[in-house]
C-alpha cells in the first residue's frame, strides 16, 4: 500500500471520528454553550458533559470551576471577568468569557402610573396654511421643517415651552426679519430660516406649524431599587401619538393612577386600560430618560404593590427559561394582582435588545377581563421562580393573548443600576 493511500485512509478515519464526536449529544451540548455568560456573584451554573470534556479557569480570580463525571459547573466567586477554556479529550475546543456581576435585589412594581412628559424643545406634529395677504402657505413647511422635528433654539434663545416662541414670532413678523431656527432631526442639528406670516383673519403672526411641548399617558411600574430609589417602567419607548417618533425628554414626572375600566382586546384590535390620574395628583417620581426599554428616573417616596413588597433577586437573560411565570398588574382601581402567564420562548441575549421573550397569558381571570395583553399593561413585571425576569412590552395585534417581554437585565442598565461593577475600581476623586 502506497504512503499516499495510507494517508488518505487515516485522514478519512479521523474525519469520520470527528464527525461522530461532533454529533454525539454531550459534545452538542458542549458546543451550544454561549461564548459569553454573565453570572451573578455567588451563583452557580452547570452544564452536562461526557467524561472526555473538561473546563479550566484562566486565573481562578473570579470563578471556581468544578469538573465531575456527568457535568461541570462554574461558580461566580468575585465581580469581574474570567476566561474558561473548554477541552475535549485534551484538545481545546472553545473559550467562554464569564462575567461575574453583582447579585442585586430590587422591588417589583405592578402599580398603574400616570406619566407626564415634557419634551426637549417643542415637537412639530403637523403643518397648516396661513391665510396671509400674499396667499395661503405654510412658512414652516417652506423652510424645510418636517413633522417630527424638534425646535430647540430660535435666534440663539433656548426653546422649552410653547410660550417661549410667541414673543419671538410677533417680533420677527413686525420687523419682517426671518427667525434663525435650530431643529433636531434624527439626532442631528439642522439650521434654517423662517419668516412668520400674518394671518389676515386673526391679525396674528404664525409659523404654519402645529407644535406640542408635552405628552401624557398611563403605564405600569416595573421595579425600583430600595437603596437608590431608581426605577424603571413601561418597558418600551414613549412615542408621540402623531409623529410616532420617540419623545426626547427634557423632564417629567410620574403620579399614581386609577384604572377605571378595560376595553377588551380582540383579534386585530388591541384593548386598553382606561385610567385617570389619582385625585391628589401627587408626584411620586421624576422622569430622566425615555428609551427603547422604558422610562427611568428616581422615586421621591417608597411605593407598595401590596403583593410582593420585599426586595427580590433578578434573573439574567440566560437564566430565564420557557415555562410558567406570573405578572403583576392592575385591572381595577389601584389594586395590584398576580396573574399566570407562560414564557413561550426566551433568547439569551448578549447585547441589549427589546424583544427577549415571547409570553402568553394563561390566567382565566385575566383573559376574561382583558382578552390578553392590553395597552397600559406595558411594564408589568414578569416573575419566575422567585426572581424578576423582565417586563411586558408589546401585544401581538392578531393574537391579544400573546406578546413580547424585555429582559430585566437591560432595564436595570438603562436605569443606571450597575450590575457589572468592579470592586477593584478606584473611587473617582
Amino acid at each position: 500500500m502506497s504512503l499516499d493511500r495510507l494517508r488518505k485512509i487515516i485522514g478519512g478515519i479521523l474525519l469520520v471520528s470527528l464527525i461522530m464526536a461532533l454529533v454525539c449529544q454531550p459534545v452538542e451540548k458542549y458546543m451550544s454553550i454561549p461564548k459569553s455568560i454573565s453570572l451573578p456573584e455567588g451563583e452557580q451554573i452547570s452544564f452536562g458533559k461526557s467524561q472526555a470534556v473538561s473546563a479550566f479557569a484562566s486565573s481562578k480570580d473570579h470563578v471556581d470551576v468544578h469538573n465531575r463525571k456527568s457535568a461541570f459547573s462554574i461558580k461566580g466567586k468575585d465581580i469581574g471577568k474570567e476566561e474558561v477554556l473548554l477541552e475535549y479529550a485534551g484538545f481545546p475546543m472553545k473559550k467562554v468569557d464569564i462575567r461575574v456581576v453583582k447579585n442585586i435585589k430590587i422591588i417589583p412594581g405592578g402599580q398603574s402610573i400616570g406619566v407626564k412628559l415634557n419634551s426637549l424643545g417643542v415637537l412639530v406634529v403637523g403643518h397648516h396654511l396661513v391665510d396671509s395677504a400674499s396667499g395661503k402657505k405654510s412658512p414652516g413647511e417652506e423652510a424645510g421643517i418636517r413633522v417630527g422635528d424638534i425646535i430647540t433654539e430660535i435666534n440663539g434663545h433656548p426653546v422649552e415651552k410653547l410660550n417661549d416662541i410667541s414673543r419671538l414670532i410677533k417680533h420677527a413678523g413686525i420687523e419682517k426679519k426671518p427667525l434663525e431656527v435650530i431643529v433636531i432631526r434624527d439626532n442631528q442639528k439642522i439650521k434654517t430660516k423662517l419668516l412668520p406670516l400674518k394671518d389676515k383673519n386673526e391679525n396674528t403672526y404664525k409659523l404654519g406649524l402645529y407644535i406640542r411641548d408635552s405628552a401624557a399617558g398611563i403605564g405600569t411600574m416595573t421595579f425600583y431599587d430600595p437603596k437608590t430609589k431608581k426605577y424603571g417602567a413601561l418597558g418600551h419607548v414613549i412615542s408621540d401619538m402623531d409623529t410616532k417618533k420617540p419623545i426626547l425628554v427634557h423632564d417629567g414626572n410620574i403620579v399614581r393612577s386609577t384604572v377605571t375600566s378595560i376595553e377588551k382586546g380582540r383579534h386585530g384590535d388591541p384593548g386598553e386600560k382606561l385610567a385617570q390620574f389619582s385625585e391628589d395628583r401627587q408626584t411620586i417620581g421624576d422622569i430622566r430618560k425615555n428609551s427603547s426599554f422604558g422610562i427611568f428616573g428616581k422615586l421621591n417616596q417608597n411605593i407598595s404593590n401590596g403583593v410582593l413588597n420585599k426586595p427580590m433577586p433578578v434573573a439574567l437573560s440566560y437564566q430565564v427559561k420557557e415555562g410558567p411565570a406570573k405578572i403583576l398588574t392592575v385591572l381595577n382601581g389601584e389594586k395590584v394582582e398576580s396573574y399566570d402567564i407562560e414564557i413561550v420562548s426566551t433568547i439569551p441575549q448578549k447585547y441589549p435588545a427589546t424583544k427577549g421573550m415571547v409570553i402568553k397569558i394563561t390566567d382565566p381571570r385575566l383573559l376574561d377581563k382583558t382578552g390578553g395583553i392590553v395597552q397600559g399593561m406595558s411594564g408589568s413585571p414578569i416573575i419566575q421562580d422567585g426572581k424578576i425576569v423582565g417586563a411586558v412590552t408589546h401585544v401581538f395585534v392578531n393574537d391579544p393573548t400573546s406578546g413580547y417581554g424585555v429582559h430585566i437585565e437591560w432595564m436595570l442598565h438603562e436605569a443606571g443600576i450597575d450590575i457589572y461593577g468592579n470592586k477593584n475600581k478606584k473611587a473617582a476623586s
